[in-house]
Protein backbone atom coordinates (compact mmCIF):
# COMPACT_ATOMS: atom_id res chain seq x y z
CA UNK A 1 0.00 0.00 0.00
CA UNK A 2 3.04 2.25 0.84
CA UNK A 3 3.45 3.61 -3.05
CA UNK A 4 -0.55 4.63 -3.14
CA UNK A 5 -0.37 6.07 0.36
CA UNK A 6 2.26 8.81 -0.56
CA UNK A 7 0.92 8.96 -3.63
CA UNK A 8 -2.47 10.01 -2.18
CA UNK A 9 -0.85 12.13 0.61
CA UNK A 10 0.85 14.34 -1.39
CA UNK A 11 -2.01 15.13 -3.91
CA UNK A 12 -4.11 16.14 -0.42
CA UNK A 13 -1.04 18.41 0.88
CA UNK A 14 1.81 18.71 -1.94
CA UNK A 15 4.90 17.38 -2.98
CA UNK A 16 6.83 19.09 -0.34
CA UNK A 17 5.15 18.27 2.47
CA UNK A 18 5.59 14.28 2.57
CA UNK A 19 8.56 12.92 3.26
CA UNK A 20 8.85 9.17 2.02
CA UNK A 21 11.01 7.13 2.59
CA UNK A 22 12.29 8.23 5.81
CA UNK A 23 15.32 7.54 7.16
CA UNK A 24 16.20 11.12 9.31
CA UNK A 25 16.21 10.12 12.77
CA UNK A 26 14.75 13.15 13.80
CA UNK A 27 11.44 11.81 12.85
CA UNK A 28 11.88 8.31 14.19
CA UNK A 29 13.09 9.21 17.97
CA UNK A 30 12.86 11.16 20.86
CA UNK A 31 14.43 11.74 24.72
CA UNK A 32 14.34 7.88 24.50
CA UNK A 33 17.00 7.70 21.58
CA UNK A 34 20.08 7.07 24.55
CA UNK A 35 18.36 4.15 25.54
CA UNK A 36 18.08 2.83 22.21
CA UNK A 37 14.56 3.45 21.11
CA UNK A 38 13.95 4.21 17.22
CA UNK A 39 10.99 3.88 15.32
CA UNK A 40 10.09 3.61 11.64
CA UNK A 41 6.91 4.87 9.57
CA UNK A 42 5.85 4.65 6.52
CA UNK A 43 5.99 8.44 5.64
CA UNK A 44 6.22 12.19 7.73
CA UNK A 45 3.65 14.68 6.61
CA UNK A 46 4.12 17.83 7.48
CA UNK A 47 0.57 20.19 7.01
CA UNK A 48 0.32 23.56 6.67
CA UNK A 49 -2.59 24.08 8.65
CA UNK A 50 -5.64 22.98 10.52
CA UNK A 51 -7.70 22.26 7.45
CA UNK A 52 -5.16 20.22 6.01
CA UNK A 53 -4.27 18.46 9.17
CA UNK A 54 -8.41 17.47 8.98
CA UNK A 55 -7.93 16.44 4.96
CA UNK A 56 -4.96 13.41 6.94
CA UNK A 57 -6.55 12.72 9.28
CA UNK A 58 -9.53 11.91 7.29
CA UNK A 59 -7.74 10.13 4.95
CA UNK A 60 -6.60 8.00 7.71
CA UNK A 61 -10.02 6.94 9.23
CA UNK A 62 -10.78 6.18 5.39
CA UNK A 63 -8.12 3.99 5.07
CA UNK A 64 -7.20 2.61 8.64
CA UNK A 65 -3.59 4.25 8.47
CA UNK A 66 -2.36 4.32 11.96
CA UNK A 67 -1.42 8.62 13.10
CA UNK A 68 1.48 9.46 15.23
CA UNK A 69 1.03 13.58 16.08
CA UNK A 70 4.61 14.90 16.56
CA UNK A 71 5.92 17.96 18.12
CA UNK A 72 9.60 18.81 19.00
CA UNK A 73 10.16 15.53 19.59
CA UNK A 74 11.58 16.48 23.03
CA UNK A 75 9.58 13.26 25.15
CA UNK A 76 10.63 10.63 27.50
CA UNK A 77 7.95 7.82 26.75
CA UNK A 78 8.45 7.50 23.46
CA UNK A 79 4.97 8.61 22.89
CA UNK A 80 6.39 10.36 19.58
CA UNK A 81 7.92 7.33 18.55
CA UNK A 82 6.25 6.16 15.43
CA UNK A 83 6.01 2.47 14.34
CA UNK A 84 6.52 0.75 10.66
CA UNK A 85 2.75 0.65 9.82
CA UNK A 86 1.94 4.80 11.10
CA UNK A 87 2.79 7.60 9.65
CA UNK A 88 4.01 10.70 11.61
CA UNK A 89 1.86 13.91 11.47
CA UNK A 90 4.19 16.81 12.36
CA UNK A 91 2.98 20.28 13.54
CA UNK A 92 6.02 22.32 12.79
CA UNK A 93 4.22 23.95 10.04
CA UNK A 94 1.52 25.20 12.08
CA UNK A 95 3.26 28.47 13.42
CA UNK A 96 1.07 31.39 13.11
CA UNK A 97 -0.27 33.74 16.18
CA UNK A 98 -3.89 33.30 16.12
CA UNK A 99 -4.40 36.51 18.72
CA UNK A 100 -2.48 38.40 21.47
CA UNK A 101 -4.23 40.03 23.69
CA UNK A 102 -1.45 41.75 26.45
CA UNK A 103 -4.04 43.81 28.51
CA UNK A 104 -6.35 40.83 28.72
CA UNK A 105 -3.28 38.72 29.39
CA UNK A 106 -4.34 36.12 27.00
CA UNK A 107 -2.50 34.88 23.68
CA UNK A 108 -3.40 32.23 20.80
CA UNK A 109 -0.91 30.21 18.82
CA UNK A 110 -0.80 27.20 16.51
CA UNK A 111 0.76 24.30 17.65
CA UNK A 112 3.97 24.46 15.93
CA UNK A 113 4.92 27.59 18.31
CA UNK A 114 8.05 26.65 20.18
CA UNK A 115 7.79 27.29 23.94
CA UNK A 116 10.55 29.36 23.90
CA UNK A 117 8.83 31.49 21.24
CA UNK A 118 5.84 31.36 23.46
CA UNK A 119 7.30 32.68 26.46
CA UNK A 120 9.13 35.55 24.49
CA UNK A 121 5.76 36.60 23.23
CA UNK A 122 4.69 36.45 26.90
CA UNK A 123 8.01 38.66 27.93
CA UNK A 124 7.83 41.42 25.02
CA UNK A 125 4.56 42.39 26.55
CA UNK A 126 5.82 42.58 30.30
CA UNK A 127 4.01 39.15 30.95
CA UNK A 128 4.97 35.46 31.60
CA UNK A 129 3.72 32.18 30.44
CA UNK A 130 4.88 30.23 33.54
CA UNK A 131 5.27 26.51 32.55
CA UNK A 132 9.17 25.72 31.63
CA UNK A 133 9.50 22.50 30.65
CA UNK A 134 13.01 21.70 29.52
CA UNK A 135 14.37 21.91 25.62
CA UNK A 136 12.42 24.97 25.14
CA UNK A 137 13.93 25.87 22.48
CA UNK A 138 12.88 22.73 20.43
CA UNK A 139 9.55 21.29 22.55
CA UNK A 140 6.40 23.07 20.74
CA UNK A 141 3.41 24.05 22.72
CA UNK A 142 1.22 21.27 20.92
CA UNK A 143 3.19 18.75 22.18
CA UNK A 144 3.32 20.27 26.02
CA UNK A 145 -0.23 20.63 25.66
CA UNK A 146 -0.71 16.88 24.86
CA UNK A 147 1.54 15.75 27.72
CA UNK A 148 0.47 18.11 30.05
CA UNK A 149 4.63 18.83 30.78
CA UNK A 150 5.57 20.38 33.82
CA UNK A 151 8.96 22.13 34.81
CA UNK A 152 10.41 23.81 37.81
CA UNK A 153 8.26 26.68 38.37
CA UNK A 154 4.91 24.31 38.09
CA UNK A 155 5.18 24.35 41.95
CA UNK A 156 3.96 27.59 42.49
CA UNK A 157 2.19 28.30 39.21
CA UNK A 158 1.14 24.95 38.48
CA UNK A 159 1.62 22.40 35.12
CA UNK A 160 0.97 23.94 31.00
CA UNK A 161 -3.08 22.33 31.62
CA UNK A 162 -3.57 25.11 33.99
CA UNK A 163 -2.77 28.30 32.01
CA UNK A 164 -4.71 26.40 28.74
CA UNK A 165 -8.06 28.27 28.17
CA UNK A 166 -9.41 26.58 24.85
CA UNK A 167 -7.83 24.34 21.99
CA UNK A 168 -8.77 23.53 18.46
CA UNK A 169 -8.06 20.07 17.28
CA UNK A 170 -8.92 17.61 14.63
CA UNK A 171 -10.49 14.42 16.93
CA UNK A 172 -10.08 11.02 15.45
CA UNK A 173 -13.65 10.94 13.85
CA UNK A 174 -12.00 13.67 11.44
CA UNK A 175 -13.45 16.46 12.72
CA UNK A 176 -12.24 20.09 13.64
CA UNK A 177 -13.57 21.29 17.23
CA UNK A 178 -12.89 24.25 19.24
CA UNK A 179 -13.11 22.96 23.07
CA UNK A 180 -12.81 25.72 25.69
CA UNK A 181 -14.53 29.20 25.50
CA UNK A 182 -11.07 30.78 26.08
CA UNK A 183 -12.88 32.80 28.95
CA UNK A 184 -11.87 33.04 32.93
CA UNK A 185 -14.67 30.95 34.16
CA UNK A 186 -17.23 29.23 31.89
CA UNK A 187 -19.16 25.39 33.45
CA UNK A 188 -21.97 25.52 30.28
CA UNK A 189 -20.41 21.92 28.93
CA UNK A 190 -18.29 19.34 30.14
CA UNK A 191 -14.63 20.06 30.34
CA UNK A 192 -13.34 18.50 27.02
CA UNK A 193 -10.42 20.87 26.90
CA UNK A 194 -9.77 18.73 29.76
CA UNK A 195 -9.82 15.22 28.11
CA UNK A 196 -7.32 16.83 25.60
CA UNK A 197 -4.60 17.76 28.17
CA UNK A 198 -2.48 15.60 28.85
CA UNK A 199 -4.16 12.88 26.08
CA UNK A 200 -0.45 12.14 23.99
CA UNK A 201 -2.20 12.04 20.90
CA UNK A 202 -5.02 9.22 21.26
CA UNK A 203 -8.12 11.66 21.37
CA UNK A 204 -6.87 14.19 18.70
CA UNK A 205 -4.89 16.32 17.06
CA UNK A 206 -3.75 19.88 18.55
CA UNK A 207 -3.72 22.47 16.00
CA UNK A 208 -3.89 25.74 18.37
CA UNK A 209 -4.18 26.76 21.55
CA UNK A 210 -5.59 29.52 23.87
CA UNK A 211 -3.31 30.36 26.70
CA UNK A 212 -3.70 32.78 29.61
CA UNK A 213 -0.74 34.76 30.98
CA UNK A 214 0.04 36.33 34.11
CA UNK A 215 2.39 39.66 35.11
CA UNK A 216 5.87 39.15 34.99
CA UNK A 217 7.38 39.07 38.09
CA UNK A 218 9.88 41.86 38.83
CA UNK A 219 12.42 39.80 40.35
CA UNK A 220 13.69 36.00 40.74
CA UNK A 221 15.86 35.05 43.65
CA UNK A 222 17.00 31.59 44.30
CA UNK A 223 18.46 30.18 47.02
CA UNK A 224 21.15 27.23 46.91
CA UNK A 225 21.33 24.73 50.15
CA UNK A 226 23.36 21.75 50.02
CA UNK A 227 23.39 18.59 52.32
CA UNK A 228 25.69 15.69 53.97
CA UNK A 229 23.07 13.23 53.65
CA UNK A 230 19.82 12.65 51.49
CA UNK A 231 17.73 12.14 54.57
CA UNK A 232 18.48 16.01 55.78
CA UNK A 233 18.16 17.37 52.50
CA UNK A 234 14.56 15.69 52.24
CA UNK A 235 13.52 16.85 55.76
CA UNK A 236 14.46 20.29 54.82
CA UNK A 237 12.27 19.89 51.85
CA UNK A 238 9.34 19.12 54.21
CA UNK A 239 10.13 21.64 56.79
CA UNK A 240 9.88 24.22 54.34
CA UNK A 241 6.36 22.65 52.53
CA UNK A 242 5.00 22.59 56.35
CA UNK A 243 6.42 26.47 57.16
CA UNK A 244 2.90 27.45 54.55
CA UNK A 245 6.02 29.13 52.45
CA UNK A 246 5.18 28.91 48.26
CA UNK A 247 8.51 29.29 46.70
CA UNK A 248 8.30 29.86 43.41
CA UNK A 249 10.41 26.46 42.45
CA UNK A 250 11.53 23.95 45.21
CA UNK A 251 13.86 21.71 43.05
CA UNK A 252 16.78 18.55 44.34
CA UNK A 253 19.91 16.62 43.18
CA UNK A 254 21.15 13.95 45.03
CA UNK A 255 24.71 12.97 44.51
CA UNK A 256 25.08 11.05 41.31
CA UNK A 257 23.01 14.67 39.38
CA UNK A 258 25.76 16.30 41.83
CA UNK A 259 28.39 14.64 40.65
CA UNK A 260 27.29 14.77 37.13
CA UNK A 261 27.16 18.62 36.85
CA UNK A 262 29.66 19.57 39.19
CA UNK A 263 32.02 20.55 36.91
CA UNK A 264 29.24 23.59 35.01
CA UNK A 265 28.27 24.89 38.99
CA UNK A 266 29.01 28.68 38.69
CA UNK A 267 31.31 28.12 42.09
CA UNK A 268 32.52 26.05 44.63
CA UNK A 269 30.14 22.87 46.08
CA UNK A 270 31.38 21.47 48.92
CA UNK A 271 32.73 18.40 49.07
CA UNK A 272 30.76 15.59 50.48
CA UNK A 273 27.51 16.80 48.97
CA UNK A 274 24.95 14.40 49.09
CA UNK A 275 21.73 16.10 48.41
CA UNK A 276 21.00 19.70 46.78
CA UNK A 277 17.53 22.11 47.26
CA UNK A 278 16.93 24.74 44.67
CA UNK A 279 14.20 27.30 45.95
CA UNK A 280 13.38 30.35 44.34
CA UNK A 281 11.28 33.70 45.81
CA UNK A 282 9.48 35.59 43.53
CA UNK A 283 7.57 38.74 43.17
CA UNK A 284 8.07 42.67 44.44
CA UNK A 285 11.64 43.42 45.30
CA UNK A 286 10.79 43.81 48.73
CA UNK A 287 8.70 40.63 49.29
CA UNK A 288 10.96 38.41 46.95
CA UNK A 289 13.63 39.49 49.17
CA UNK A 290 11.46 38.93 52.50
CA UNK A 291 10.75 35.55 51.25
CA UNK A 292 14.17 35.14 50.43
CA UNK A 293 15.11 35.39 54.12
CA UNK A 294 12.59 32.72 55.11
CA UNK A 295 13.60 30.10 52.70
CA UNK A 296 16.91 30.78 53.51
CA UNK A 297 16.11 30.27 57.91
CA UNK A 298 13.82 27.07 56.95
CA UNK A 299 16.56 25.76 54.39
CA UNK A 300 19.47 26.50 57.06
CA UNK A 301 18.97 23.67 59.59
CA UNK A 302 21.55 20.64 58.63
CA UNK A 303 22.84 22.57 55.48
CA UNK A 304 27.03 22.46 54.65
CA UNK A 305 26.65 25.22 52.35
CA UNK A 306 23.93 27.94 51.58
CA UNK A 307 24.17 29.95 48.58
CA UNK A 308 21.76 32.92 48.65
CA UNK A 309 22.03 34.22 44.89
CA UNK A 310 20.42 38.11 43.70
CA UNK A 311 19.43 38.58 40.44
CA UNK A 312 22.64 38.86 39.07
CA UNK A 313 23.78 35.54 39.40
CA UNK A 314 20.22 33.92 39.29
CA UNK A 315 20.62 33.23 35.48
CA UNK A 316 23.83 31.44 35.81
CA UNK A 317 21.98 29.48 38.97
CA UNK A 318 19.10 28.10 36.70
CA UNK A 319 21.33 27.71 33.67
CA UNK A 320 23.53 25.14 35.90
CA UNK A 321 20.43 23.36 37.09
CA UNK A 322 18.48 23.31 33.19
CA UNK A 323 22.37 21.44 31.93
CA UNK A 324 21.82 18.21 34.84
CA UNK A 325 19.74 16.13 32.40
CA UNK A 326 22.73 16.67 29.62
CA UNK A 327 25.27 16.10 32.96
CA UNK A 328 23.86 13.31 33.77
CA UNK A 329 23.62 11.43 30.16
CA UNK A 330 27.45 12.99 29.42
CA UNK A 331 28.48 10.64 32.88
CA UNK A 332 28.81 7.21 30.66
CA UNK A 333 26.70 8.29 27.08
CA UNK A 334 23.48 7.11 28.15
CA UNK A 335 20.86 6.82 30.30
CA UNK A 336 17.19 5.67 31.05
CA UNK A 337 15.21 8.32 33.10
CA UNK A 338 11.79 7.58 34.60
CA UNK A 339 9.77 10.26 36.10
CA UNK A 340 7.92 8.68 39.20
CA UNK A 341 5.88 10.79 41.79
CA UNK A 342 5.75 10.04 45.34
CA UNK A 343 4.20 12.04 48.30
CA UNK A 344 6.19 14.66 49.04
CA UNK A 345 7.11 13.43 52.97
CA UNK A 346 8.13 9.96 51.02
CA UNK A 347 10.98 12.16 48.68
CA UNK A 348 13.84 10.50 51.31
CA UNK A 349 12.42 7.26 51.08
CA UNK A 350 12.35 7.17 46.88
CA UNK A 351 15.79 8.77 46.28
CA UNK A 352 17.67 6.10 48.83
CA UNK A 353 15.11 3.31 47.21
CA UNK A 354 16.49 4.51 43.03
CA UNK A 355 20.08 4.34 44.75
CA UNK A 356 19.45 0.69 46.17
CA UNK A 357 18.47 -1.10 42.84
CA UNK A 358 21.02 0.83 41.26
CA UNK A 359 23.59 -1.39 43.31
CA UNK A 360 21.42 -4.39 42.89
CA UNK A 361 21.56 -4.06 39.21
CA UNK A 362 25.05 -2.96 39.04
CA UNK A 363 24.35 0.30 37.35
CA UNK A 364 25.35 4.08 38.86
CA UNK A 365 21.98 5.89 39.60
CA UNK A 366 20.75 9.23 40.42
CA UNK A 367 17.89 10.97 40.64
CA UNK A 368 16.78 14.68 40.40
CA UNK A 369 13.80 17.06 40.00
CA UNK A 370 11.11 18.29 41.44
CA UNK A 371 11.30 18.61 45.28
CA UNK A 372 7.88 20.46 46.15
CA UNK A 373 6.37 18.13 43.57
CA UNK A 374 7.83 15.00 44.60
CA UNK A 375 8.78 14.18 40.93
CA UNK A 376 11.86 11.86 40.91
CA UNK A 377 14.01 11.47 37.63
CA UNK A 378 15.02 8.82 38.33
CA UNK A 379 17.65 7.49 36.22
CA UNK A 380 20.21 4.66 35.33
CA UNK A 381 23.78 5.52 33.94
CA UNK A 382 25.74 3.11 31.22
CA UNK A 383 27.60 3.11 28.08
CA UNK A 384 25.33 3.06 25.09
CA UNK A 385 27.58 1.03 23.28
CA UNK A 386 27.36 -1.93 26.14
CA UNK A 387 24.15 -3.76 25.24
CA UNK A 388 24.46 -5.57 28.99
CA UNK A 389 24.63 -2.28 30.62
CA UNK A 390 21.20 -1.15 28.01
CA UNK A 391 19.53 -4.77 28.74
CA UNK A 392 19.94 -4.34 32.73
CA UNK A 393 18.40 -1.00 33.06
CA UNK A 394 15.18 -1.75 30.69
CA UNK A 395 14.74 -4.72 32.82
CA UNK A 396 14.99 -3.00 36.09
CA UNK A 397 12.93 0.02 34.81
CA UNK A 398 9.94 -1.53 35.89
CA UNK A 399 10.69 -2.12 39.49
CA UNK A 400 11.20 1.83 39.44
CA UNK A 401 7.82 1.79 38.77
CA UNK A 402 7.08 -1.04 41.83
CA UNK A 403 9.34 1.18 43.78
CA UNK A 404 6.64 4.38 43.31
CA UNK A 405 3.59 2.66 44.05
CA UNK A 406 4.90 0.98 47.09
CA UNK A 407 5.33 4.80 48.64
CA UNK A 408 1.77 5.62 47.33
CA UNK A 409 3.16 7.33 44.31
CA UNK A 410 2.55 7.28 40.82
CA UNK A 411 4.43 5.80 37.68
CA UNK A 412 4.09 9.37 35.57
CA UNK A 413 4.58 13.14 37.37
CA UNK A 414 5.18 15.16 33.94
CA UNK A 415 6.58 13.03 31.15
CA UNK A 416 3.25 11.20 30.44
CA UNK A 417 3.00 6.90 29.25
CA UNK A 418 3.82 7.20 25.68
CA UNK A 419 4.88 3.84 24.41
CA UNK A 420 7.41 3.53 27.22
CA UNK A 421 5.11 3.08 30.27
CA UNK A 422 2.35 1.61 28.77
CA UNK A 423 2.40 -2.38 30.18
CA UNK A 424 3.33 0.04 33.66
CA UNK A 425 -0.42 1.41 33.05
CA UNK A 426 -1.95 -1.48 33.06
CA UNK A 427 -1.67 -1.98 36.70
CA UNK A 428 -4.55 0.68 36.85
CA UNK A 429 -7.59 -0.59 38.23
CA UNK A 430 -9.89 -1.94 36.07
CA UNK A 431 -13.20 0.83 36.25
CA UNK A 432 -10.26 3.36 35.31
CA UNK A 433 -9.08 1.55 32.32
CA UNK A 434 -12.31 0.85 31.07
CA UNK A 435 -13.42 4.54 31.54
CA UNK A 436 -10.37 5.67 29.48
CA UNK A 437 -11.11 2.87 26.95
CA UNK A 438 -14.56 4.38 26.20
CA UNK A 439 -13.67 7.82 26.02
CA UNK A 440 -10.91 6.80 23.33
CA UNK A 441 -13.64 5.20 21.34
CA UNK A 442 -15.63 8.11 21.72
CA UNK A 443 -13.22 10.59 20.31
CA UNK A 444 -11.24 7.67 18.24
CA UNK A 445 -13.42 5.35 17.00
CA UNK A 446 -11.31 3.81 14.47
CA UNK A 447 -8.05 3.61 16.76
CA UNK A 448 -5.98 5.87 14.56
CA UNK A 449 -4.78 8.22 16.81
CA UNK A 450 -1.21 6.94 18.46
CA UNK A 451 -2.55 3.75 18.50
CA UNK A 452 -0.36 1.45 21.30
CA UNK A 453 0.58 4.82 23.39
CA UNK A 454 -0.81 6.15 26.83
CA UNK A 455 -4.52 3.80 26.87
CA UNK A 456 -3.72 0.21 27.73
CA UNK A 457 -6.81 -1.52 25.31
Amino acid sequence: MTASLIADLRRLVGEAAVIAPVEDRRWLADGTESAAVLGAAQAVVRPADADEVQRIVGYCLRHGVPLIPRGGGTGYAAGAVPFAEAIVLSLDRLRAVRSRHPETWSLAVEAGVTTAEVRRFAREDGLLFPPDPGAQEQSQIGGNVATNAGGPHCFKYGVTGRWVTAIEAVLGTGELVRVGSGLPKDVATLDLRALLVGSEGTLGVITAVWLRLMPEPAVRLPVLAVYPSAEQGASAVAQAMASGVVPAALEFLDRGAIAAARATYPGDLPDGAEFAVLAEADGTPAGAAAEQALIVELLRDGASSVVVADASTAAALWAWRDGVSLGVLARHGGKLSEDIVVPIDRLGEAVLGVRALGAEVGLETTSWGHAGDGNLHASFMFDRSDPVALARATEAAPRLFDLARSLGGSISGEHGVGRFKLEAARGLDPVTLGVQASIKRVFDPAGIMNPGAKIPL
